[in-house]
């Protein structure tokens, strides 16, 4: 059955969202009781109280970890039992989609439609792909000589830490969890203050499908309070991150002042759109440019806001843009006919929106878009024409719903633009001529080059950035255990 806008009404209406801290196997308060609010920032409302996490709510979360680690009731487990569990993982998520849709929409403001897509889809694919890796996953033998047998095998890495975004929370909560999980790992995740709730819904359904008290700990909390305890804390031994190259920066110097913890980084991107001068402007190429900057409101470190058009295209390119944005509908999250939901939060709105008056200001031309007078924190999609590679909106990552169309004479000048920025995360390039698209594609300094259609590639592949956007640690496919995973020899003298 397909449910409608006043369906997914009725079921928002009925949940009780739980804000406890998940430690242990149990819900739990916050070692000295404090709490803090989320908020939905479709219409300002209070979702829930959360508990407000410290250093003495990570200390009871490690050790609960480290108790189960040491037990080896997870740790050395069968694979095939860990497999088992978070097969069955993956089984309550899709039983539970409905409902932990709605939940991630009222928490973030994104749309019903991605909720559910992510959730329903995505979310149990991750769970299911790592399990069936957790018996697949083989150490080696080294070659030498008769007298001696060389042994290298994987053993994991013992307390893993996540710490999450806020614009796709429960999908981030699967890239970490599930391969650390599938190799043996304790995790303790802090998800972002702004969206907890379904980190902490996840966690129930975990204990659910037979995961071990100690196993999986949610910690809900501040960055400069249950993050920074994380960062610092000296039995966590590796930590993944996903959000701001600013926080990134923190935890390598937490880790520096700590145990020299691993830590992964997967930052921000200011990734761009190039349309070579070959490209046909199809239906589909513009659906491309405007979902690859507008999707999820823009709020994605991979979004594509640079578009670097070949000169001769431009005037039909702009039009095609804006002939296409004008048909997004903003409105409410639960609305299954909505485009692009709200902002995360008021701060966040305001942000944006000082980069799209910086645009005007350095004298780009704005010809839609701007702020929405809806309640909560909108803002319709913002189109600029004219942008030069020194603007601000040209060089810093917006993270809102904004393009900006920039045009270039030559693939050297794309190419050239292109790489002039401090991060290196994601491009797209569309071309008829494989041999461009080849040439461009290796010589542009970022993890992710997709050729002929916007794409962060699927669960297979690994994802992660080059300069600032990220570490040599990559999320996702068979890289992302390397961030759980220990490698040891094992040298017999025969």
């Amino acid at each position: 059955m397909t449910l409608t806008h006043a369906n997914f009404q009725a079921i928002a209406a009925k949940l009780i969202p739980n804000g406890r801290a998940y430690i242990d196997g149990s819900s739990c308060d916050a070692v000295d009781g404090d709490k803090f609010e989320t908020i939905n920032p479709a219409t300002g409302q209070v979702l829930a109280e959360v508990s407000h996490c410290k250093s003495a709510d990570v200390d009871r979360a490690v050790a609960a970890a480290r108790r189960v680690f040491n037990d080896g009731t997870w740790s050395r487990a069968e694979p095939e039992h860990r497999k088992e569990v978070l097969l069955k993982v993956a089984t309550l998520v899709r039983e539970h989609t409905t409902e932990l849709a709605v939940l991630e929409s009222l928490d973030t403001g994104k749309t019903i439609t991605d909720c559910l897509h992510e959730i329903g889809t995505e979310v149990p694919r991750f769970f299911q792909w790592y399990a069936e890796l957790a018996d697949k996953t083989f150490g080696k033998i080294a070659p030498t000589g008769l007298g001696a047998l060389a042994l290298i095998t994987y053993e994991p890495a013992g307390i893993a830490a996540g710490v999450l975004p806020w614009n796709f929370p429960l999908l981030m909560a699967a890239w970490k969890i599930a391969p650390a999980l599938a190799v043996g790992c304790s995790a303790v995740i802090k998800p972002a203050e702004q969206t907890p709730l379904t980190a902490i819904r996840l966690a129930q359904l975990m204990e659910e499908a037979g995961v071990p008290p100690g196993v999986i700990n949610v910690i809900p909390g501040y960055g400069h309070t249950a993050g920074q305890a994380i960062g610092l804390h000296n039995d966590i031994d590796t930590l993944s991150f996903t959000g701001s190259t600013e926080v990134g920066r923190m935890f390598l110097h937490y880790s520096g002042d700590s145990n020299l913890k691993g830590v992964g980084l997967e930052m921000g991107g200011k990734s761009p759109f190039i349309v070579l001068d070959d490209a046909p402007i199809t239906d589909d190429l513009i659906e491309h440019a405007t979902m690859s900057a507008f999707w999820n409101g823009g709020q994605n470190c991979s979004a594509n806001m640079r578009q670097l058009i070949a000169a001769p295209l431009v005037e039909e390119f702009t039009a095609r843009v804006c002939e296409r944005v004008k048909a997004f509908r903003l409105g409410d999250p639960l609305d299954p006919s909505t485009d692009i939901g709200s902002m995360i939060s008021k701060d966040h709105k305001e942000m944006v929106m000082c980069y799209i008056q910086s645009g005007v200001d350095q004298g780009a031309r704005k010809i839609m878009g701007g702020s929405s007078d809806l309640p909560g924190f909108f803002i319709e999609p913002t189109v600029f024409q004219g942008v030069t590679p020194d603007m601000q909106i040209a060089r810093e990552e917006i993270f809102g719903p904004v393009l900006g169309i920039m045009p270039v004479g030559s693939d050297a000048e794309a190419l050239a633009i292109a790489s002039d920025t401090e991060y290196g995360l994601h491009a797209t390039v569309f071309t008829r001529d494989i041999d461009r698209a080849l040439h461009m594609a290796r010589s542009l300094p970022c993890g992710t080059v997709s050729v002929n259609g916007f794409s962060e590639g699927d669960i297979k592949t690994p994802f992660g950035g080059y300069k600032m956007s990220g570490s040599l640690a990559r999320d996702n496919g068979t890289e992302a255990l390397a961030q759980y995973m220990q490698t040891k020899t094992i040298w017999i003298t025969t």
